[in-house]
């Protein structure tokens, strides 16, 4: 992910959250020098992660598909990435949040070996208060 594709991911982000990250939120992850990623179908962005490196541990931050390529394995494909990455880099664990309500990124991430390992009340911002997370991980 560069600079350059934050109106890409901005369109797919907007569409695919109720309380999406903002402009900022990417430019920040890209300036920290976080591994921020896109997948593209011809020369169109169609989905994006963001992975925070630290020490022995990767948190992935933020993994998005567009709408109309959602169920197509896209979403897995980012992820098992995600996981090389984090590899790569010497990580020998993977963490992420995921919303309690989210049933389809829960089941996807439970095929690939996360496990929930706690709940964070109140994580998430909701459209009546705020909505639990589950912090999930796995060892790589």
């Amino acid at each position: 992910m560069q600079m350059t594709d934050l109106d890409e991911v901005m369109a797919i982000e907007n569409v695919v959250y109720t309380h999406p990250w903002s402009r900022g939120n990417f430019v920040d992850s890209l300036n920290a020098g976080y591994s921020c990623w896109v997948l593209e179908e011809g020369a169109c962005i169609i989905g994006y992660s963001v992975l925070m490196l630290a020490i022995d541990e990767a948190h992935l931050l933020n993994i998005s598909v567009a709408k109309d390529r959602q169920h197509q394995g896209y979403g897995r494909m980012l992820l098992h990435k995600m996981m090389e990455m984090a590899r790569s880099y010497g990580a020998a664990f993977m963490f992420l949040e995921v919303r309690v309500s989210n049933r389809t990124a829960i089941r996807l991430y439970e095929n690939v070996g996360f496990n929930e390992m706690a709940i964070r009340r109140k994580y998430y911002p909701g459209l009546h208060g705020r909505e639990d997370a589950y912090l999930m991980g796995m060892a790589l």
